[in-house]
């Protein structure tokens, strides 16, 4: 994770204030999650590594037309615990500009140029990348940068990566040892992400736009053509913001034999498996 003032492009918040008395300590971590359509966040129990708090904030369409200082002082005016103290502060941005990079075709002096191939980019525009050391890849990404300054004025030093950066991550992680092609699906109010991993492998990841079930399944149904993925064989497994309720899982299921929830039954905490599905990317932040 990254810790930068952008507008002077520093080196001197790369690291909390260490100095800090262990009386000081808290023993909590803030997780906060922004995008253009709202924020989640999450307060944790660093001893006992557990969620004490997750919480999604949408903004509504007015608050969606203003500037997103003014959006983010109402938010955390309405919120209260985003201003207590904490021992660590992680900010997660999500949003589309973003794009996997293998480690051995990877160059930090030309890295605007990786995006350049799937979304419209600017001279003027702030590029970073999170690095996937397990896995020899890249993220690189635009963050926020008028968000990174809000959470300057408001925490002083913190760390950021992007929410694909975490969501990969660990999707990677639990195919470990799988040798069957999975496909996973991260529901979002707007978009989709479809992530296919073999034994720790990234095989694909694509983000889509989504208004009716049927673009949803289209866009599964196209990937899964693409990779010659037979819906009678391959297992689907959904996260984020769904249900098996939801149109879309009766959807999928409806086209694809193998679909499921994903399973977090592992997670030990006092939240109900949707919400562990629906802050995954928080949880494991």
């Amino acid at each position: 994770m990254k810790n930068i003032d952008f507008f002077f492009v520093s080196l001197l918040i790369q690291k909390r204030n260490m100095s800090s008395s262990i009386i000081d300590k808290t023993y909590k971590k803030l997780a906060v999650q922004v995008a253009l359509d709202g924020l989640s966040f999450g307060v944790f129990d660093t001893l006992n590594n557990t969620p004490l708090l997750l919480k999604q904030v949408p903004f509504n369409s007015i608050q969606r037309s203003a500037k997103i200082e003014d959006i983010m002082e109402e938010v955390y005016g309405d919120n209260p615990e985003l201003k207590h103290q904490y021992d660590e502060i992680a900010v997660i941005h999500s949003n589309n500009l973003s794009t996997f990079v293998p480690t051995a075709l990877f160059d930090e002096e030309f890295i605007g140029s990786y995006l350049q191939y799937n979304t419209k980019v600017f001279e003027t525009d702030f590029f970073t990348f999170d690095t996937l050391e397990n896995y020899e890849m890249n993220h690189v990404y635009i963050p926020y940068v008028n968000m990174n300054n809000f959470f300057i004025d408001q925490y002083g030093s913190f760390d950021y990566k992007h929410a694909h950066t975490v969501l990969v991550s660990r999707l990677l992680d639990l195919s470990k040892n799988k040798e069957e092609r999975k496909m996973f699906v991260h529901m979002n109010e707007s978009h989709f992400e479809i992530i296919v991993v073999q034994n720790q492998k990234l095989l694909l990841f694509n983000s889509f736009e989504y208004k009716t079930p049927e673009d949803f399944i289209y866009y599964i149904l196209f990937t899964a053509e693409q990779l010659q993925l037979n819906p009678e064989n391959f297992n689907l497994e959904l996260l984020g913001n769904i249900q098996e309720d939801d149109v879309y899982f009766k959807i999928a299921y409806q086209y694809i034999r193998n679909v499921a929830l994903l399973d977090v039954s592992e997670k030990k905490n006092t939240f109900s498996d949707a919400e562990n599905r629906s802050f995954f990317i928080l949880l494991n932040s």
